[in-house]
């Protein structure tokens, strides 16, 4: 693993989108080299003009029959097969403006009959004998699915379809923002994809360095908790001391759902940049006691939302037990990305009486202009290089850690989820929060999203499912005693 030459930067975000664009451009030519071999010979499938990109209101109309030819084909299966093809290779035609206006249609069209759903339900109410509420029950049950759902069921049952409805979904994520009717969509979308990810159907195979050159180009370029700056970096993460594993769909067998990656430590590691040194010797698997998870990278924007969570954690930990009893312990090295953005925007507030406790107001004022709040000081220190001055970072050491720690157990969405997208992947999968490691992340991206810090989680086989109950039952965190101490100041 020691290699000493000279290591290119990581890629800049516009060659990273590229070499995305790649892998979805070649995706696309793959689906529609599949599509093409659906052959019809019936007269009554749909025609093959073509579509503006941006959908202007003339096309829509067009558009709407093609949708309306295949939610009522004139023909049996075969030509609903072809509709659809047909149906997804306009899709395909639109450029992101064109694609929300027909999201836009699917929502204000294709939308569940709301009359017919009130007058079925009055007829369930009404049903007298057993036979009666059956066939109504039924009515009802049918009238709950929009058309727009059966039309996804239609894309579903081509070849491809399944990832051709994900990278559909991730384009609704990107629409909803701007135009909220397109959320009713996405949200049909989004159930009919969460009962199809059952854990049943997902394959686990570990990524090696004799993996298919594919399947490491879409590692590198999928990976998104810290980017893989070049294939010297990648070998590194393949090491004897490091394992990679990635999670397939039988409905996507050649495109990744999930990346997971693992290394082999004696007790906890503490920085990243210190577990990705590739300058650093292999760990002696003898002397490893520890499997620390410092990557799961979701590789489809699509399934953004759909969890597999436990299910993800206990699938790595049984097979990295049974190929080393060595290990013993299972925890994280994970970032906080949403603690400078709750920071700032509380250090906005100038409440240093309910942010800063003891004597860090005063620590902190100390190291600013006179006059000046104590919140506005430390906001000044963190929009600069703070970490490269010793007294400075001294004195911000025991403040950061404590609002850190403030922030992971205290900050909670909808009353009881912690709030930073990261602790509440992990605590709801049964982990503990373990400890708090100071310039645990010194890149860029870990001074902008989290002040430099990283966290353990740790999965204590035994805890796991008191811990995840007690927390997605009344929002209860698992702390250790260090956590514990930190937050009593």
């Amino acid at each position: 693993m020691p290699n000493t030459a000279p290591q290119p930067a990581p890629l800049p975000p516009q060659e990273k989108s590229s070499a995305l664009s790649l892998l979805t451009g070649r995706a696309v030519d793959n689906l529609l080299r599949t599509w093409q071999e659906v052959k019809s010979t019936t007269r009554s499938a749909i025609g093959s003009k073509t579509l503006r990109p941006h959908l202007p209101e003339e096309d829509i109309a067009y558009l709407n029959k093609q949708i309306k030819a295949c939610l009522e084909p004139k023909g049996g299966e075969v030509t609903a097969r072809i509709n659809t093809v047909q149906l997804g290779k306009l899709y395909l035609q639109l450029n992101a403006q064109g694609r929300s206006r027909f999201f836009k249609l699917l929502a204000e069209e294709y939308d569940i009959n709301h009359e017919a759903l009130v007058k079925r339900a009055e007829a369930l109410v009404k049903a007298e004998s057993p036979e009666e509420r059956r066939k109504a029950e039924r009515a009802l049950r049918d009238a709950l699915v929009a058309p727009r759902v059966t039309l996804f069921r239609q894309f579903n049952t081509l070849p491809n379809g399944f990832k051709f409805l994900v990278d559909m979904r991730s384009e609704m994520l990107a629409s909803a923002s701007a135009e909220p009717l397109i959320a009713t969509v996405e949200d049909d979308l989004k159930q009919m994809l969460s009962a199809w990810f059952d854990i049943g159907l997902l394959d686990t195979e570990e990524i090696t360095w004799k993996s298919p050159a594919e399947l490491l180009e879409k590692l590198m370029v999928y990976e998104a908790v810290h980017p893989i700056r070049s294939w010297d970096d990648l070998k590194n993460r393949l090491d004897a001391d490091r394992r990679v594993f990635g999670f397939f769909h039988n409905k996507m067998p050649l495109e990744p759902l999930i990346f997971v990656q693992v290394a082999f430590t004696k007790g906890l590691a503490t920085s990243i940049q210190e577990l990705l040194d590739e300058t650093k010797p292999v760990q002696d698997l003898t002397t490893a006691d520890t499997a620390i998870f410092y990557s799961i990278s979701n590789a489809q924007s699509g399934l953004a939302g759909i969890s597999f969570g436990n299910f993800l954690i206990k699938r790595v930990v049984n097979t990295l037990t049974a190929e080393n009893k060595n290990i013993k312990q299972f925890a994280t090295l994970s970032p906080i990305p949403g603690f400078r953005k709750w920071l700032d925007e509380t250090l906005k507030k100038h409440e240093d009486a309910k942010l800063l406790i003891g004597t860090e107001a005063s620590d902190v004022k100390a190291l600013g202009e006179k006059g000046k709040t104590a919140s506005e000081i430390l906001a000044a220190l963190l929009a600069a290089e703070w970490h490269k001055n010793d007294k400075v970072a001294s004195v911000l050491k025991p403040v950061l850690t404590r609002l850190v720690a403030h922030y992971l157990t205290q900050e909670k969405r909808r009353g009881k989820q912690a709030l930073d997208p990261v602790a509440h992947f992990h605590l709801s999968n049964g982990a503990r929060l373990e400890q708090i490691n100071w310039l645990g992340d010194t890149s860029p991206k870990g001074f902008k999203q989290s002040a430099g810090l990283m966290v353990n989680y740790h999965y204590i086989l035994g805890d796991i499912d008191h811990n995840h109950e007690d927390y997605v039952t009344d929002g209860t965190i698992a702390t250790s005693k260090t956590i514990q101490s930190i937050l009593k100041g």
